[in-house]
């Protein structure tokens, strides 16, 4: 099954470092990020784990719950979290699926289905695309989907950045523009007319017929 945006996100039942999970309750009425890696006691994936956990606050913020998995057993997660301590200063509080079925990997089409059934024995290359950030809203619906190569950290930041544009996106008539950031102007898109758009936002500026640019909504 191959996943796209606006599809319902895959729900599933797993074990966790915090106990068992039904994955679509577990998000709840809010947003989520899922974010996955292919070995425990992995380099990159170490200091991700530990740059995810210093920034939960800034997730947390924005109403958006965090949970990794990584194709292991759970036993294995609790070994790896003093790891990270160990590298990064961070605590792991956030919870670890473990998939050593590969269940999870499967379903959100990171492992083919002939990827076998148990995570014993398989290498980090074995499982490279297991490489994967999920943003899901409240609606269970994919908004954004990221992989990444085993050799180049994710930027953590970058899915705050995304997750701010998405919200605002979702909430007003509008997109945003390349390396947009919080309070830089947006974009009006196609269905506001000029005359709804002084309306709901004061004023704009035409940059191309098709290209209206204004101030960042705060209601």
């Amino acid at each position: 099954m191959s996943l796209r945006i606006n599809d319902i996100a895959p729900d599933f039942t797993a074990d966790t470092t915090q106990g068992p999970i039904s994955f679509h309750d577990w998000i709840g009425n809010g947003w989520a990020v899922l974010f996955s890696h292919p070995k425990n006691f992995t380099p990159v994936c170490t200091t991700e784990l530990g740059a995810m956990a210093g920034l939960a606050g800034d997730f947390s913020k924005r109403g958006a719950k965090i949970i990794g998995i990584s194709v292991d057993p759970v036993e294995s997660h609790a070994k790896w979290k003093n790891d990270i301590k160990t590298a990064t200063g961070f605590d792991v509080e956030y919870p670890l699926i473990g998939d050593k079925d590969l269940k999870v990997a499967k379903l959100y089409d990171m492992l083919p289905a002939g990827a076998g059934e148990s995570s014993e024995g398989r290498t980090p290359a074995d499982n490279a695309t297991v490489r994967s950030v999920f943003i899901i809203g409240p609606d269970k619906k994919i908004k954004l989907i990221l992989t990444y190569p085993m050799t180049t950290g994710r930027n953590f930041n970058e899915i705050l950045r995304a997750i701010d544009s998405i919200q605002l996106t979702a909430k007003h008539q509008v997109a945003t523009p390349a390396n947009w950031n919080q309070g830089d102007d947006v974009i009006i898109t196609a269905a506001v007319s000029n005359e709804d758009a002084i309306t709901r936002f004061g004023s704009f500026d035409t940059v191309l017929p098709y290209l209206r640019k204004t101030k960042q909504p705060t209601a």
